[in-house]
């Protein structure tokens, strides 16, 4: 049986499998950016692919504190349309 990888959700602190997660990175410049492949160098945070739990991120900023940079909007606005297209 094939070994699932799995990550932890920042927001949710929950341990899901790597496919059920986005991941945001922030690469040595301070750019951030998401990362679909899951290999992108650089800082990164899994966010769960919910849009509550993308709404308690945005709220509580907790991607700006784990990535320690500040995320703009169309990041999200990029989270929101992958969640929706799932």
């Amino acid at each position: 049986m094939k070994k699932i990888p799995m990550r932890r959700c920042v927001v949710t602190r929950e341990q899901l499998p790597k496919k059920d997660l986005i991941r945001i990175v922030r690469n040595k410049d301070n750019v951030v950016s998401l990362d679909l492949t899951g290999k992108a160098n650089g800082r990164g945070a899994y966010i769960k692919k919910d849009l509550s739990v993308l709404e308690i991120a945005q709220k509580k900023k907790i991607l700006e504190k784990v990535l320690e940079v500040s995320i703009p909007q169309a990041i999200y606005e990029e989270i929101k349309d992958i969640i929706n297209n799932e």
